[in-house]
């Protein structure tokens, strides 16, 4: 019976930051004492490089990297880590327009976003390659560039330093369109029909493209909306039939490097947005049909980490693991040594898995007055961590930005 209960509680992880976008899972973390039991992993790839992160859905683990001018799009078998199918298109390391900081980041950083009742998988490369694919077999169904389609011109400059890291926030699946940050001059978003790639709608901002993980789901007063950070503004706007694309919220939000690479956190009607640079800060905005209004700032920051909310905390990892109080912002506890790179996921059993660093992994208990961490492997890989950490159907799977991926079986035993 124990067994049966825990198979029922296992999850696909399918979208950025799982299941409800929000990074947190209905699955336990199959902690059991000392070990957690990690051990050696189930399989390791070597992908290529870049910074996305897999999804799992249905015993397959979807991946991206980048190797001899070229994206790979990879379908692996969740358990084993075997190769169902595989396809490749030339594709620069860089987006065209890049602009700073290629030391640190290569290839396809977009996470993939699948829409598992419709089968299909759809990626976005750094150069704008944006394709729907069949899940099942790797068929290219459609296929478009983004820069060259709706000729996308370079980030402006914002603040101290000119940024461009290319297209880098996920894709979205909203029933049956595909949502992505353009950042053209016909609208910061648009929405494409997931079958054909037609452009159904453009969003009213007009924002230049935001740098950033992903977009966030949110529900105003019953209507449908979709939280997004564009280079400049945090916006909210509408997805209900007829009204798609209409901003009903816009809130200033911008870094002197044009770095908001943590993606908005959603709770009820609340919105999170954070970053470091200039704008050193955490925000909660509360969103409605007439804008947005800010409910507190406190002076604590992610500069990569996007906050996961759960259980009336906030909590992220950067440099250190932060755990605020959701009501008022108030510090509740610091601790531990992550660096720059962070992600993390909230379980079922009350703990915080946190991925971070140079390839670090912990496990702290979620709900505690203090940093407390039951488990750490500080060298699971041996480059930075930027890929989100993915817990989904028992297994967890870490991947740095070098490609490098392993997977371990947390809750199989």
């Amino acid at each position: 019976m124990i067994v049966c209960a825990l198979l029922l509680a296992l999850q696909d992880w399918p979208h950025w930051r799982g299941p409800n976008r929000d990074g947190v899972v209905a699955e336990p973390s199959g902690w059991g004492g000392p070990g957690w039991p990690l051990g050696e992993p189930a399989w390791t790839r070597a992908l290529g490089s870049g910074s996305g992160s897999p999804v799992v859905a249905r015993g397959r683990l979807y991946a991206m990297g980048w190797a001899k001018d070229q994206d790979r799009v990879y379908c692996l078998d969740a358990a084993s880590g075997k190769e169902l199918w595989k396809q490749a298109y030339p594709c620069p390391p860089h987006g065209r327009h890049h602009m700073g900081d290629e030391q640190f980041y290569s290839g396809p950083t977009s996470t993939p976003e699948l829409d598992p009742a419709g089968g299909r998988l759809f990626t976005l490369s750094a150069d704008g390659d944006l394709h729907g694919w069949d899940a099942e077999n790797g068929r290219k169904i459609w296929g478009l560039n983004l820069y060259a389609t709706y000729r996308v011109e370079r980030r402006p400059h914002v603040g101290a330093q000119q940024r461009d890291y290319g297209y880098i926030t996920s894709p979205l699946v909203h029933e049956g369109s595909l949502i992505v940050q353009v950042g053209g001059a016909e609208g910061t978003v648009m929405a494409f029909a997931k079958d054909t790639g037609k452009r159904l709608w453009s969003s009213e901002c007009r924002d230049p493209a935001g740098h950033t993980g992903g977009m966030a789901p949110i529900t105003v007063e019953g209507v449908p909306c979709l939280a997004v950070l564009t280079l400049k503004n945090l916006i909210v706007f509408r997805l209900d039939r007829g009204q798609e694309g209409k901003t009903v919220a816009t809130y200033p939000w911008t870094t002197d490097f044009g770095n908001n690479i943590a993606s908005p956190a959603v709770f009820g009607d609340s919105v999170l947005i954070t970053s470091e640079y200039n704008r050193s800060a955490i925000c909660r905005l509360k969103i409605t049909l007439k804008g947005a209004s800010k409910v507190w700032e406190a002076p604590f920051a992610s500069k990569a980490c996007t906050p996961v909310i759960h259980k009336d905390r906030v909590t992220w990892a950067w440099r250190k693991v932060h755990c605020l109080d959701f009501a008022t912002g108030a510090k509740l506890w610091e601790g531990g040594e992550f660096g720059d790179a962070g992600s993390c996921v909230a379980t079922s059993d009350g703990k915080l898995i946190v991925w971070g660093g140079t390839g670090r992994l912990s496990l702290l208990e979620c709900g505690a007055d203090e940093y407390r961490e039951l488990f750490r492997a500080p060298r699971v890989l041996s480059a930075t961590a930027w890929p989100h950490v993915t817990l989904a159907g028992g297994r967890l799977y870490c991947k740095d930005r070098d490609g490098n991926l392993k997977c371990f079986a947390v809750n199989l035993r």
